[in-house]
């Protein structure tokens, strides 16, 4: 609390009182000077990363260098057709790079639009600047919601409270004093103030955190490091199998010396999972630029993920549920007062406070400030304690000490001044409680023996989109669980009106610790008068059960809550701190949009799974019939050019269009689990199927071209087991799911019947008994492959 002196000039800039003696900030040619010496806030921007980054990442690879050296030796021992896959890898990078990019520059404009404008203060004029334009020395004003961006020493302080938890881990705010110093990354949840910068840029205190946290990362998650898993397992079975491939290719078989070499390298190239990692960076890059074009910033990629996997949903009312505005219906005396003089009163207490929230905006716009009153004392309001106050000299010369707050927090149990504000809750109503205090404005316990004056009726504005969110959601199996610091029957009214229903809980009565919580949490579904703490335990105590839990909010009482859920959820709108915190900000302010997120990363998640499988078959069949080759000792049955072609149409191109593809499904855990479980018993059949038509093409087939004609045949062997793998993974069927199988197997076909394609892929079908033969495995070990896929799904779901 700050005396405010009667003589107070206004800011040119913004309305809010500055004290005659505070100081001016820097000037011009001091920050010209500062900005010269290079002290200035260069922090990187939020979601940073050079091209140079992308394209080095994208280029230099594990597998990157194992095809590129096995592409260079084809260039010289094989003839062109044979190097075709060195200029796939070529062509899936170069989209990895120009995908990245385009999310890369989508990010980097959303995050202009979203980032926050400090407030410096600079030849006695209050200015919005980028957090990049800060120097040193520079006067920051800061109020509710407001983050800390630099380190810095208080110079004003206007009952100025600040949460520093998110730095030292202590729950309790912190009063800050002129003198006191002021860290980054901590966040004002009360008050207002001032303070100088210090530290600008990377010495700031949270500097180096936040730097690390904004950069643009490719995606560290359960995605991401469940494909990381599958690389390094497919890297320990290639160095056996492909070691024993080429020593019996190139010594136990007396082969021409280029043919054996071509045959290895086509035993290996297939190994490698390529086109994986690059179709799950695509997919999330899309997913960016698409969440982008609906003004939805996602600061953390995983976000797109971790959103797919939410099964509970923590949704804090106000600017969630109901819009950020709200309007006096009512004015209610009490005990006798008289509605001309509480009018005065509120428009004074409305006057001071500089950065009022949106109920005492809403107060503000009803009742004008009587000019006669001034504030002498005030006590701002904070969302622990649940009222503000000010104590004001009124126009006669009298003074009054006045509390504006929460009825059930200022009145006791019994007083029958609760029995309306009841009424009034269980219209939807929001209520707050004008008393005056008999006590003075610093004392701990003020509120006690205040006087009731009247009741002030606020009207929220519900979000016309909010209930068809909240329907998505029920119809998605996630449930939604409304948590606020209103009263909890006003809530519920609300929540009740969108059409979501369940018990509504007290948060004061809630049990503290951990199991209890969890359990009343699973019970109930709206929660009122809950305290920032709270809701930050709640968000762990939903955790402790099991559940995935996304929190959305705009206030500074957020803060805590978001920070700790698995996904963070801000409104554009909302406060500095809250969107700092969060991984999604949603520019438009539109709770709408979220559904959009869900299903952006459902897509995601379900598609890469599909198409993780696909990879996977191809590299089990490729190592298991490297292993076939070296036990038998014989030849490869396929060149590079085979499998370059029975790759692209049976997993690069439709895998391609698949990972792009909508899909509602809700993400599943154990990423790895669930890939390998189809992806081994489909290479192994495929593999083994694959061999059996070899061995019985190589008694067939004698003399010269014979080698050939065997080849061929395994290959359509192989290509219409993969077909059938494809035709599995795309289920269930559209029209344009039908026409991608079917396009991929009319492509092999052409290359089966038109001769120039049959010389270029060394593809020709010999006599009519063979690949009749072939056919019938592929059949035989196709409806194996049914069955077994079935009896999987069946165990899995059981």
């Amino acid at each position: 609390m700050t005396h405010i002196d009667a003589g107070a000039e206004l800011d040119p800039v913004h309305p809010i009182p500055v004290p005659a003696t505070a100081a001016t900030g820097l000037s011009a040619a001091e920050v010209a000077e500062r900005i010269a010496n290079g002290q200035v806030n260069d922090v990187p921007v939020r979601s940073s990363r050079s091209m140079a980054d992308i394209v080095r990442a994208n280029v230099f690879t594990r597998f990157n260098a194992i095809i590129g050296v096995l592409w260079l030796i084809m260039l010289f021992v094989a003839p062109f057709q044979d190097s075709l896959f060195g200029y796939v890898i070529i062509a899936n990078t170069g989209i990895g790079i120009i995908q990245e990019w385009r999310a890369k520059k989508t990010l980097d404009s959303l995050a202009v639009i979203g980032e926050a404008k400090p407030t410096v203060r600079r030849d006695g004029v209050a200015l919005e600047v980028s957090t990049s334009d800060i120097v040193l020395d520079d006067l920051i004003e800061i109020g509710p919601g407001d983050k800390a961006v630099v380190d810095g020493v208080c110079v004003e302080a206007d009952g100025l409270e600040i949460d520093e938890s998110l730095l030292t881990g202590e729950a309790d705010p912190v009063v800050k004093q002129p003198g006191d110093e002021v860290m980054s990354g901590s966040f004002v949840v009360a008050g207002g103030g001032a303070f100088r910068a210090t530290k600008v840029g990377r010495e700031a205190y949270a500097a180096q955190l936040a730097e690390e946290a904004s950069r643009f990362t490719l995606v560290h998650s359960e995605l991401r490091s469940g494909i990381s898993t599958i690389l390094k397992y497919v890297t320990w079975m290639m160095i056996p199998a492909a070691t024993g491939l080429v020593i019996t290719q190139l010594v136990v078989k007396s082969n021409d010396l280029k043919d054996s070499i071509a045959r290895t390298v086509g035993g290996i190239v297939p190994m490698v999972p390529e086109g994986l990692v690059l179709l799950t960076s695509v997919a999330f890059a899309i997913g960016v630029i698409r969440l982008g074009r609906k003004q939805c910033l996602v600061q953390e990629l995983p976000a797109i993920e971790g959103l797919a996997r939410v099964d509970t949903v923590c949704l804090d009312k106000t600017g969630t549920l109901t819009e950020g505005g709200m309007d006096v219906t009512e004015l209610r005396p009490l005990n006798g007062s008289d509605e001309s003089y509480v009018r005065k009163v509120l428009g004074a207490l409305g006057e001071s406070d500089p950065r009022p929230n949106a109920s005492l905006k809403a107060i503000i716009d009803a009742y004008p400030d009587a000019e006669d009153w001034r504030c002498t004392e005030s006590l701002p309001f904070s969302s622990a304690r649940k009222y503000s106050g000010a104590t004001l000299s009124e126009g006669n010369g009298e003074s009054s000490t006045w509390l504006l707050g929460a009825p059930d927090v200022l009145l006791s149990a019994d007083d029958p001044a609760l029995a309306e504000t009841e009424r009034l809750n269980e219209q939807g109503m929001r209520v707050l409680l004008l008393t005056r205090a008999v006590r003075e404005l610093d004392e701990p316990e003020v509120a006690q023996g205040s006087r009731a004056t009247a009741l002030v009726v606020l009207e929220q504005r519900l979000r016309p989109d909010a209930a068809d969110t909240l329907r998505y959601f029920a119809e998605q199996n996630v449930r939604a669980k409304v948590i606020s610091g209103d009263n909890a029957v006003s809530v519920g009214a609300v929540a009740g009106k969108l059409g979501l229903t369940g018990a509504t809980v007290d948060a004061r009565a809630l049990p503290t610790d951990k199991e209890g919580m969890a359990k009343a949490l699973d019970e109930g579904t709206v929660f009122g008068r809950v305290t920032p703490q709270q809701k930050r335990d709640m968000v762990g105590a939903l955790q402790s059960h099991g559940h995935t839990v996304a929190m959305t909010g705009d206030g500074v009482n957020d803060v805590l809550a978001l920070k700790d859920a698995d996904i963070g959820v801000s409104m554009g709108s909302g406060s500095e701190a809250t969107r700092a915190v969060a991984q999604i900000v949603l520019l438009n302010n539109s709770f709408a949009t979220l559904p959009s997120v869900v299903a952006e990363g459902r897509r995601v998640i379900g598609n890469i799974t599909r198409v993780a499988t696909l990879f996977l078959v191809k590299t089990v069949y490729s190592v298991l019939l490297a292993v076939l080759v070296v036990c038998w000792q014989v030849e490869y049955p396929f060149l590079p050019r085979h499998l370059t072609l029975l790759s692209t149409l049976t997993i690069g191109v439709p895998a391609f269009f698949l990972a792009l593809a909508p899909n509602k499904e809700r993400a599943k855990p154990h990423f790895v689990r669930r890939v390998m479980r189809y992806a081994i018993p489909g290479g192994l059949l495929a593999g083994v199927a694959t061999f059996v038509t070899y061995l019985i093409a190589r008694h067939h087939y004698t003399g010269k071209g014979a080698l050939d004609a065997e080849t061929s045949v395994a290959t359509l062997t192989l290509f219409l087991i993969s077909m059938w793998v494809l035709a599995i993974i795309a289920r269930p069927y559209t029209w344009w799911r039908a026409a991608l199988v079917a396009s991929m197997g009319a492509g092999f076909l052409l290359v089966l019947v038109v001769p120039w394609l049959q010389d270029f892929f060394a593809l020709k079908l010999v006599g009519v008994t063979m690949p009749w033969i072939a056919v019938g495995i592929s059949v035989v070990a196709a409806a194996v492959l049914e069955l077994t896929w079935k009896w999987i799904d069946r165990r899995v779901t059981a």
